[in-house]
Order: structure tokens, then C-alpha cells, then sequence
């Protein structure tokens, strides 16, 4: 394959995950034994390099962004961002882990509660209850979007302001070409990321559908089988063809706004009829906590014991993350067109966690406080089953038929746009990085991936594939390691290549120039009265 071997690039990763699907689907308990056996040593071997390279993201992504690149756009330099604050926010969570969060917002601090991290403190008390939400802060915070926000600004830059197509196989592509013999695999990477992506997209489609199914299993009480599965799948995939059919600007972009709205009036409902000042407490403790412990919990593992929890938990998200990376990374370049470096990093790694502390602490603190004051068996619904423990809660408060009426419809929602936008990337991935691609690839991609999903949930395979989709994980770290060595190289010649441009006009200032233009020339202004400094502050 060639680096514009777009149709290879379908074609090969159609193939893998066909055969991935169909050995799953042959052999479901012997594929997920195989993939979890992979994953727990993989995550006992290289777990602490997931945590220092996350950790690593998180203080490159802030440096940058406070660096003197932070007034770089992501696109000419007098480009405008394409979308408003709030649309952008909007996309970025229905992109990213929406409906993780829905799954996990309650039920993860629940199950802090039940078995607190590293076994600090004891369970089911009020120690636990705070730690459990600390954690749970730490696990859906800023480091969960720090893998996401560096494909994302790398493949912007590249796409929009070098000119490349939008693909991780553009970004190496000097480093690819230096060496002849690795030139005509290079797109292999491009396969790696749309086997990944596809992946994650089916299970965590899979884990929705299961959530939706146990919501109307506890309201209407519909049986948790698997045609009730498939009717959802089915509904679910006509919404997201609906979607694909009228592009990204109406259908991507009108859901994510509704699922906004639905995201914020579930959580003041929440707030106002629960018990408001203790999660209201319980948020700024929260946040208290997750700050004061930053640095601790980002490094934290445990040579001298067992190292289960971290495993299981933060490790495992920041392996499931970097594999989701090329898609929601890819997802986020394409809206985020026009933004400086600084906007993008304070949008895409403060703004998304800072909404999922909010949920948490909402609907994790509502619940917690009810089963400290009542024993009103939250802990022991989430215990049995998770899929039904958000409806448990909603059913010790007002009005909680509507309630979980609209929880599933967010959940819903979500994964119509969670599908619609991968179907789009996907695509984007297997036509050359183009910006726009063909409408029938979307529809082949969206069927593909409904079809996958489908299969997983018959035969039982999704843990099994869901691991073997974090095991791409390790490969694709040191991917990230060589992207950002390369855009960090890249901006170097940029700036110096400005500041040469601007020295050469001695202080001429270019018609039309924008603010970031002005600054750089003043600052050549303030060189050319100084000479001998010139040539060290323009190598700089």
C-alpha cells in the first residue's frame, strides 16, 4: 500500500476486523480468554508506562499551549474557528466518552464505594465515599482527554495548516520518507487507527444498547434478551443513517446540541430535587481533592503489593483511550478548524473533564448520599447489576419514569452520534484524509459497524474484543511518542521561518496582517534594534 492507497487502506481493514468478528463470533469464550489473558499482562508489564506517557500528554499539552506557539491556529493564521464555543464543546463530549459517562457517572463512584481504591480506606463508609469520588474525578478528568487532544491538535496542524490530509500516516510522512523501506508500509498505520476505531465504536455501542435494555427492562419491564437488543440496534442504526445522510454541519451538530441541552436539564433536575447541598459539597470537595492528589494519582501504582485495582481501572482507561485516540482525535481536528493552539488545549483538555466532574459529583453524590443516610441498596443494584443501576436511583426520586425516559434518550442520542461521527471518520480515513468524503463510504462504514456490533452482542464477544482493542494501545503510544516529536519539530520551523520572513521587511508591517502577525513583528522590531541577538532568538 502507498500512502494514498485509500482504497487498500478499506479494504485491508475491512478484512481484519471481518476475521476478527468471525473468529469471535466462532469462538467467543476461547477469542476473550485469548484477549484478557493479553491485556493482563500487558497492563502488569507496561502499566506504568501508560501512566507516565498519559501524565506526559497532560504537561506537554499545558507547556504548549503556554509556550510561545500557544497563538498559532490550528489553519491560516487569519482563520476563524467553524463552529461556535457551545457547538464545539457539544461535538467534542458526543465524539468522546458521552456514553461512558452516562454508564459510569453514577454507578463508578458506587463501585469506589463498595471496593475503594487500593484498599485505602474502608468500604462503604463516608471515606470511601469521598474517595470514591476522587477517584472517579481522576479517572474522567483531564487526563482521559489528554490522549484525544494530541492526535487532535497533531492532525489538525497538519491538516489544515500544512495542507496534509487529515491521516496519521501524513504526520510521519517525513520521517517515513527518510527511510525507503518503510515508505510503502506507512499506510499500514492508517489501517492500525480504523481497525482501532472500529473496534472501540462496536463495543461501546454494544455497552450502550445493553444500558438501553436494561433502562426499559427496570420502567416497562421489557425483557433483557437479544431481540430487544436487536430492535434497539435497529432503530438506533436507522437515526445515525438519518444523520449521516445530512452531513456534519445539520446531523452531528444539531444531536450533540440537543444532547447538550438533555445533559444539563437532567443535572439541575437532579441537583434541585436531590439532596442539592450535599452535592454541591461533595463538587467542591471533590475537585479539592482531585487537585490537592493531581500529581500523587497520575503516578500512583503499586510495586510492593497488588496492583489489581489500577489494572482494572485507571490503567485500563488510559490504554482504552489511547486505542479510541485516532478516531475521537480525528473527530476533534475536524471541529476544531481555526483555533489557536492555547483555545484548543484549554477547550478540548479543561472544558469536556470539567463537565464530567459536574455529572459525577451530581448524580455520583446524589447517590452516595442516599445510601449513607438511607441503605437504600444502591450499592448493592450496582453490585448486581450495573447496566440497571442509574434507573435504581432515578426511582427513589420524582417524576422517575420521565426520568428514565430521558436518560435513555440521551443515551441514545449519544450513540447515534458517537456512530454517525465514527462512521465519518472512519470514512475520512479510508479516502485519503479527505475532509469531505464520498456519502456512500459513511453509509458502508455505518452498516459495517452496526453489522459488528450486531455479531458481538449474539455471541457474547464483546469483553473479548473490547480487550483486544486496548491491547492496540501499546503500539500506538509510541505512534503518539513520534507524532508530537514531529510537530514540535514542525512548529520550530514555522516560527523561525515568520520571524526570518518579518526580519527581512525590517519592521514593514504586511497589509492586512492579524494580531499574532503584529506581535511577531514587533518582537522583530525589538531584534533588529539589537543585531546580535537576532540570529540566537530566530534559532530559538
Amino acid at each position: 500500500m502507498t500512502n494514498h492507497g485509500g482504497k487498500s487502506v478499506f479494504i485491508a481493514s475491512a478484512i481484519i476486523i471481518f476475521g476478527l468478528v468471525i473468529i469471535g463470533a466462532a469462538f467467543p469464550e476461547a477469542f476473550g480468554n485469548a484477549a484478557e489473558t493479553a491485556l493482563t499482562t500487558i497492563t502488569e508489564l507496561f502499566g506504568w508506562f501508560y501512566l507516565f506517557s498519559v501524565f506526559g500528554f497532560v504537561v506537554f499539552l499545558v507547556g504548549l499551549a503556554l509556550s510561545k506557539y500557544g497563538k498559532v491556529r490550528l489553519g491560516p493564521q487569519d482563520s476563524t474557528p467553524s463552529y461556535s464555543f457551545f457547538s464545539w464543546i457539544s461535538m467534542l463530549l458526543a465524539a468522546g466518552f458521552g456514553v461512558g459517562l452516562v454508564f459510569y457517572g453514577m454507578a463508578e463512584p458506587m463501585s469506589h464505594y463498595i471496593e475503594p481504591p487500593y484498599g485505602d480506606v474502608p468500604a462503604e463508609s463516608e471515606a470511601a465515599a469521598r474517595y470514591a469520588i476522587q477517584y472517579s474525578y481522576f479517572n474522567w478528568g483531564i487526563h482521559q482527554w489528554a490522549a484525544f487532544s494530541v492526535v487532535g491538535l497533531i492532525i489538525a496542524y497538519f491538516q489544515f495548516r500544512k495542507g496534509q490530509a487529515g491521516l496519521v500516516s501524513s504526520v510521519l510522512s517525513s520521517v517515513t520518507a527518510k527511510h525507503p523501506r518503510v515508505r510503502p508500509y506507512a499506510s499500514w498505520l492508517d489501517v492500525f487507527a480504523v481497525v482501532a476505531t472500529v473496534m472501540g465504536v462496536a463495543t461501546s455501542l454494544g455497552l450502550g444498547v445493553l444500558q438501553m435494555n436494561g433502562g426499559l427492562n427496570a420502567v416497562f419491564g421489557l425483557p433483557e434478551n437479544g431481540w430487544w437488543q436487536f430492535v434497539i440496534l435497529l432503530v438506533m442504526f436507522c437515526a445515525y443513517m438519518a444523520s449521516t445522510w445530512s452531513g456534519l454541519d445539520k446531523g452531528i451538530k444539531r444531536l450533540s446540541n440537543l444532547n447538550m441541552v438533555l445533559c444539563i436539564g437532567l443535572m439541575v433536575y437532579v441537583l434541585v430535587t436531590g439532596p442539592t447541598v450535599a452535592i454541591l459539597e461533595t463538587i467542591t470537595l471533590g475537585i479539592g481533592d482531585y487537585l490537592q492528589n493531581f500529581i500523587g494519582m497520575s503516578l500512583r501504582i503499586s510495586p510492593y503489593s497488588d496492583n489489581e485495582w489500577a489494572s482494572n481501572w485507571t490503567i485500563f482507561y488510559w490504554a482504552w483511550v489511547i486505542a479510541w485516540s485516532p478516531f475521537v482525535g480525528t473527530f476533534v481536528a475536524r471541529v476544531s478548524r481555526g483555533r489557536t493552539i492555547k483555545e484548543y488545549v484549554f477547550g478540548v483538555l479543561f472544558v469536556p473533564p470539567l463537565l464530567a466532574c459536574l455529572w459525577i459529583g451530581v448524580f455520583g453524590g446524589a447517590a452516595l448520599n442516599m445510601e449513607l443516610n438511607g441503605d437504600v441498596g444502591l450499592a448493592a443494584a450496582t453490585e448486581a447489576n450495573i447496566t440497571v443501576a442509574l434507573f435504581e436511583m432515578f426511582a427513589l426520586m420524582p417524576f422517575s419514569g420521565v426520568l428514565s425516559v430521558i436518560a435513555m434518550m440521551l443515551i441514545f442520542i449519544f450513540l447515534v452520534t458517537s456512530a454517525d461521527s465514527a462512521s465519518y471518520i472512519v470514512a475520512q480515513m479510508t479516502d485519503n484524509g479527505s475532509i469531505n468524503p464520498p456519502l456512500y463510504k459513511r453509509i458502508i462504514w455505518g452498516v459495517l459497524i452496526a453489522a459488528i456490533c450486531l455479531t458481538l452482542i449474539v455471541a457474547g464477544g464483546l469483553s473479548g474484543l473490547q480487550s483486544a482493542a486496548v491491547l492496540s494501545a501499546l503500539p500506538f503510544t509510541f505512534i503518539l511518542y513520534m507524532m508530537v516529536v514531529v510537530l514540535v519539530r514542525e512548529l520550530r520551523a514555522d516560527r523561525k521561518a515568520m520571524l526570518t520572513q518579518l526580519y527581512r521587511r525590517h519592521g514593514e508591517t504586511p497589509v492586512g496582517a492579524d494580531a499574532f502577525e503584529a506581535e511577531l513583528l514587533g518582537e522583530e522590531e525589538r531584534l533588529r534594534r539589537a543585531p546580535n541577538v537576532v540570529n540566537r532568538r530566530i534559532n530559538s
